[in-house]
């Protein structure tokens, strides 16, 4: 039995439909414009039991002028309890403004957090989560913080924190073979009665980071590495891999997928790089700026 509903811009391939619908949130409507990631998305509604008829992927572009028209065909009526989503992110990334040489100043993905508070604004639900990366709190728009200009507009009906350290989660503490940081961004309507705080307060931390203090450690599990997950997966050069019959595990089984990417040698030298002297891709491009893509020797 379904408990409340919910859409999800920026869709992607499912990411954050995922979670809603092991929580046995139902799915109204995904917006998305590219194919392959569509398809993926319809694929995930049938596997949750989701019938041809209630399949409700929108493929369009989110900027289109009818999109709002677009997802109220979808919706047949019903009414929304979530809207969640996280638009593109490379214009925000450290990693998108290191490539670009203009540091993605113009990039027209600034902007489409627009689009996500116009579809907010007119739907209205309850309750919104508007996820990104880290570079986002510290981008800017003609020298205004990017994350004030966008509480401000998706505040306009909704209560948000005003601590954003505290919208920050970090996947190693749930568990997740990650150290991978985002910001979650959730607001609860205005006429709501209810603290915003205590979402965010009753987030469970189960495991401790590799930086975390003796006290932030207690009554916690330690963080899961990589090693940990696939440590035991067969090693592979770039461009290899099969599939393996016989995978020593618990159980015998047969492992997909296990292939590796055909990194060219100016990416292996940046692994490298960064693996010895345990850098970011931010503080190799600081000591070794011939390792940059805009100065990449094709030779090297």
């Amino acid at each position: 039995m379904f408990t409340n509903t919910f859409i999800d811009l920026f869709a992607g391939c499912g990411g954050l439909s995922e979670g809603f619908y092991k929580q046995n949130f139902k799915a109204l409507a995904h917006v998305e414009n590219d194919h392959y990631s569509c398809e993926s998305l319809r694929a995930r509604m049938k596997y949750y039991g989701y019938s041809e008829k209630s399949i409700s992927v929108v493929e369009k572009d989110i900027t289109d002028k009818d999109i709002v028209q677009k997802i109220k065909n979808e919706l047949n009526g019903s009414k929304i309890d979530v809207i969640l989503g996280g638009p593109p992110c490379q214009s925000f990334s450290s990693l998108g403004r290191a490539k670009d040489d203009n540091s993605m100043k113009n990039d027209p993905r600034n902007y489409l957090f627009e689009n996500y508070e116009k579809i907010l604004n007119y739907f209205k639900p309850k309750i919104f989560l508007f996820e990104n990366v880290m570079g986002l709190l510290s981008a800017k728009f003609q020298n205004k913080k990017v994350i004030n200009i966008i509480k401000k507009k998706l505040g306009k009906n909704y209560k948000i924190l005003d601590d954003i350290d505290k919208m920050v989660l970090n996947s190693c503490e749930y568990g997740v073979p990650q150290i991978r940081k985002r910001v979650f961004l959730i607001g609860v309507r205005n006429n709501i009665n209810f603290d915003i705080k205590k979402i965010f307060n009753n987030i469970n931390k189960t495991h401790y980071t590799p930086t975390s203090n003796d006290e932030e450690k207690l009554k916690k599990n330690i963080y899961f590495t990589v090693r940990d997950a696939i440590g035991d997966l067969p090693s592979l050069k770039p461009g290899q891999g099969k599939i393996i019959s016989n995978f020593k595990t618990k159980e015998n089984c047969k492992l997909l997928d296990h292939v590796a990417r055909t990194h060219n040698k100016i990416d292996r030298k940046r692994f490298r790089e960064m693996s010895k002297n345990k850098w970011t891709f931010e503080k190799l491009l600081e000591k070794k700026p011939y390792l940059s893509f805009s100065k990449t020797i094709q030779n090297y």
